[in-house]
């Protein structure tokens, strides 16, 4: 069973180098300790081979024996010291098993299974003590890293509340600084917000100059042309103011013809200073006062400059429009600039919708916008109706947040109708909803208090 010494003698070794980290602490005791490894297969090769020689099989249990020796010579090993002398029973066992043995074989071979039952005991029992003495040594290591962590977590905290007061002083400051900055941030936020509505005013504007381009020429191309009818009759009435014998008949028909064209000339240019002066009152900034104005002329008006703006960009688009007014509705309480821009945003909206669904469907559909003004008796409604594209639930429940647009990128600010819903529930108290079915139409749905 010399075998099993080596087993032992190889195992221990390798416990050894493992409990003392011979490797990365003690270099040049590894060293020994790896060659100590080699030995104890060496020597067991050279026992394996002459078995039968007595003082060959004692090399074993001595080699135990040695082991234990050296262990308890080098200072660096005493962490394993205690582990070591598990071995001496295996060993005295072995030594004085081949003695008896080599004195006496019929004895020993009488008793075999004692000396082998002793043997195996040993055994067990060197390993039960390593296990045992494992265990202990990875607890006392637990135990050693958690007060080492402890120790660590002392000196970190102290050094964290040697800064913390430091740390805590440049926090305020920055802190108040933080306040400045946030206060100045939200004062341009408001001031950036001011802009945005701005430049949304403005953007409207722009859809209302393309129609308004349109509206007045009409006017001026009728001033002009009495005008000029005006100048030729005048030339007439002259040459026949020059005659010798004058056609009074002529002379006052002559007369007429003027008067009327002056008047029509007056007309047409009422019509188009009304359109400027619209157009400049769309352009400023509400003075918040409300006036009562005409919303039945209002709607008609806007349905026209919003369908010509439309047309400014794109020649071929022609939509049909429709107009239900209620002759009853009379004078309206209301703030003239900001209604002017919720209707020309809804009514442009509108036109958006069925030119892009014309361009989706162009065979078989007609384009067509409502405005439909109602009169009851605590409220005006008024209805802006398309049968355009439509919206998904999903762009419905976001239709007047600020921002949101269903435009391509550049097209479309996404403020529209949030102030649009912002003017009619709040500056005028009233309320604005939307129903909309995909693919097929559009409502918006004014309710003006009286």
């Amino acid at each position: 069973m010399s075998t099993t010494s080596f087993l032992i003698a190889f195992f221990f070794i390798n416990y050894v180098r493992k409990a003392i980290q011979s490797e990365s602490k003690y270099p040049e005791l590894d060293r020994l300790i790896v060659s100590a490894r080699y030995l104890t297969v060496g020597l067991w090769g050279m026992q394996f081979l002459f078995h039968e020689i007595f003082i060959l099989r004692l090399i074993g249990p001595c080699y135990l024996l040695l082991l234990v020796w050296l262990t308890h010579k080098k200072e660096e090993l005493q962490p394993v010291q205690s582990t070591s002398l598990s071995i001496l029973p295996y060993a005295f066992i072995s030594i004085f098993g081949e003695l008896v043995k080599f004195v006496s074989k019929d004895f020993y071979n009488q008793f075999d299974g004692f000396f082998e039952a002793g043997k195996f005991f040993a055994f067990v029992w060197v390993f039960i003590l390593w296990l045992n003495n494992r265990k202990q040594e990875k607890a006392l290591e637990a135990e050693r890293l958690k007060l080492e962590k402890q120790e660590e977590l002392g000196r970190v905290t102290e050094a964290q509340r040697d800064q913390l007061e430091v740390l805590v002083a440049e926090r305020t400051a920055e802190l108040r600084l933080q306040k400045e900055e946030l206060e100045k941030a939200l004062s341009h936020l408001k001031s950036t917000q001011n802009q945005l509505i701005h430049a949304e005013k403005m953007a409207s504007l722009g859809e209302l100059t393309a129609g308004i381009a349109h509206e007045i020429q009409n006017p001026l191309n009728f001033v002009n042309n009495f005008s000029e009818v005006s100048i030729e009759l005048v030339d007439e009435l002259r040459e026949e103011s020059q005659k010798p014998e004058q056609d009074t008949e002529l002379i006052i028909e002559l007369l007429t013809d003027i008067e009327q064209n002056l008047q029509k000339i007056q007309h047409h240019g009422k019509r188009a200073d009304s359109i400027v002066k619209g157009m400049l009152q769309h352009s400023r900034t509400s003075s918040g006062q409300k006036e009562d104005i005409d919303l039945n002329a209002m709607a008609e008006e806007y349905l026209r400059l919003a369908y010509h703006g439309l047309r400014a960009k794109d020649k071929t688009f022609n939509a049909k429009m429709v107009t239900e007014l209620d002759p009853t509705l009379g004078k309206v309480h209301v703030l003239p600039q900001d209604l002017g821009r919720v209707l020309l945003n809804m009514l442009t909206n509108a036109f958006y919708a069925v030119s892009d669904k014309k361009r989706q469907q162009p065979q078989g559909y007609e384009p067509t916008v409502w405005i439909v003004t109602q009169s009851r008796p605590n409220q005006v409604i008024i209805r802006v109706r398309d049968n355009g594209t439509g919206m998904p639930d999903s762009v419905k429940q976001k239709i007047f947040q600020p921002f949101f647009t269903t435009k391509p990128t550049g097209q479309g600010t996404g403020l529209g109708l949030s102030l649009s819903y912002d003017i009619i529930t709040k500056g005028h108290g009233g309320s604005l909803e939307v129903i909309t079915q995909e693919g097929a139409f559009t409502e918006f749905i004014i309710r003006l208090p009286r």
